[in-house]
């Protein structure tokens, strides 16, 4: 059998605080709690968190990166207004904003927050043709 991508693991400094944001982007991470969490992202292919103590538990040497954004997630919206609200949101709730919504030459609506960890999250729309 060919190996598969089948998963996106992101270590995080506190799991409640990471579901908050992820939800508030549309995931379903139903009711699980502890120290290792997952949801589908579309069939097939999951984003799982774990915290430190539990990424130590499978990477003794495992230390937080440092030095500003190491990962970035890309979240694909129907409207520009829709990236625009979902952004104003996350700043609201007091999560780091990196770049504000503006429209970019490729044709997307598109707008860069942060989550708790200092992980970039794209938000993007694309713009009306016409």
């Amino acid at each position: 059998m060919k190996p598969q991508a089948n998963a996106l693991a992101l270590f995080v400094s506190d799991i409640t605080t990471s579901v908050d944001f992820y939800r508030r982007l549309g995931l379903d991470f139903g009711d699980a709690t502890g120290p290792h969490i997952e949801c589908e992202l579309i069939p097939g292919f999951k984003l799982m968190l774990d915290d430190a103590t539990n990424a130590k538990s499978f990477y003794p040497d495992w230390t937080k990166p440092s030095g500003g954004a190491h990962t970035a997630l890309a979240f694909q919206f129907g409207t520009p207004s829709e990236v625009d609200a979902t952004y104003r949101e996350l700043m609201d709730a007091g999560f780091g904003g990196a770049h504000e919504p503006f429209d970019a030459p490729w044709g997307h609506r598109i707008a860069t927050v942060r989550d708790p960890d200092g992980n970039n999250v794209d938000l993007y729309a694309q713009l009306s043709r016409g």
